[in-house]
C-alpha cells in the first residue's frame, strides 16, 4: 500500500469540490463529501484507476512518445530513444514504483498548474481525467 495518496490535491468530486486526504490507521484515503457524510476511499484503488487510464493512452504510442521525449531532453540519439521506449513498454513496473515512492509535491503542483485533475464519484470510481494534450495544441491530434 502506498504511503500517501498519489494524486493528493489533484482530485475533485463530481460537483467540482476538492477531495481531501486522510489516513485510516496507516491506510491513505481520499475523503469525498457525500451530502455531509465524509466517505473515506482507499487511495490505492483510485490511484490505480488513474494510472490504468494513463497506460491505455500510452499503449501503442511508445515509439512516438520515446522520440518526442528524447527530443525534449536533448538526447535525440537511437540509444536514448530505445531506452525510453523500453521504459514506456514496461510502464506497469514504473507505475508500481511511483505507487511506492509517490509523486513529489512539486510534481503534483506542476500537474495542477498545467490542468491535470481527476474527477471521482462518491464511490471512488474515476469519472474522468482532465489532462493537457500537447498533440491537440500542435494540431497533431488524431
Amino acid at each position: 500500500m502506498p504511503r500517501q495518496p498519489l494524486f493528493a490535491g489533484l482530485i475533485v468530486d463530481e460537483i467540482d469540490r476538492p477531495v481531501e486526504t486522510a489516513y485510516v490507521g496507516e491506510d491513505p484515503c481520499y475523503v469525498v463529501n457525500d451530502a455531509g457524510f465524509r466517505r473515506h476511499i482507499l487511495s490505492e484503488g483510485v490511484d490505480r484507476q488513474v494510472l490504468e487510464m494513463m497506460r491505455q493512452q500510452i499503449s501503442g504510442h511508445e515509439d512516438l512518445l520515446s522520440e518526442q521525449t528524447a527530443k525534449m531532453l536533448g538526447t535525440d540519439d537511437i540509444f536514448s530513444k530505445a531506452l525510453i521506449e523500453t521504459q514506456l513498454k514496461n510502464i506497469e513496473q514504473q507505475f508500481e514504483n511511483v505507487l511506492k515512492t509517490g509523486i513529489p509535491e512539486e510534481g503534483r503542483a506542476y500537474m495542477g498548474m498545467v490542468g491535470f485533475r481527476v474527477v471521482i464519484n462518491v464511490h471512488g470510481e474515476v469519472v474522468r481525467v482532465d489532462q493537457p494534450s500537447a498533440a491537440d495544441d500542435e494540431g497533431g491530434g488524431e
